[in-house]
């Protein structure tokens, strides 16, 4: 049988789950949780083309695959640190330190 929150995430061509109708990848949502400790209603608030139910399957959808999307967005941390520290200083970061800002 399958479930009320299943009705509200679809599964593209290459494996990723996504909210049905809203152009919003369940680990965008998943994020918001792990990045700022927000709430289903703060994330409802954040977003408002989200409806609450929505926000809710994503986390149920979440917790049923929990260990492949927190691999995911620990190979994203990675990739995005690895870029991070190739890329060295931007102009704008060595101005900011020159200026005592950073």
């Amino acid at each position: 049988m399958e479930t009320a929150a299943l009705e509200h995430i679809v599964i593209d061509e290459h494996g990723v789950a996504w909210i049905q109708a809203a152009n919003t990848k369940v680990i965008e949502v998943v994020l918001d949780k792990v990045a700022h400790g927000w709430s289903p209603e703060e994330m409802a608030r954040q977003h408002s083309h989200l409806s609450l139910a929505q926000i809710h399957a994503a986390m149920a959808y979440y917790y049923d695959h929990q260990a492949a999307l927190d691999d995911e967005i620990e190979r994203r941390y990675q990739t995005a640190e690895t870029l991070r520290s190739k890329a060295g200083d931007s102009p704008i970061r060595r101005k900011l330190r020159l200026l005592g800002k950073l």
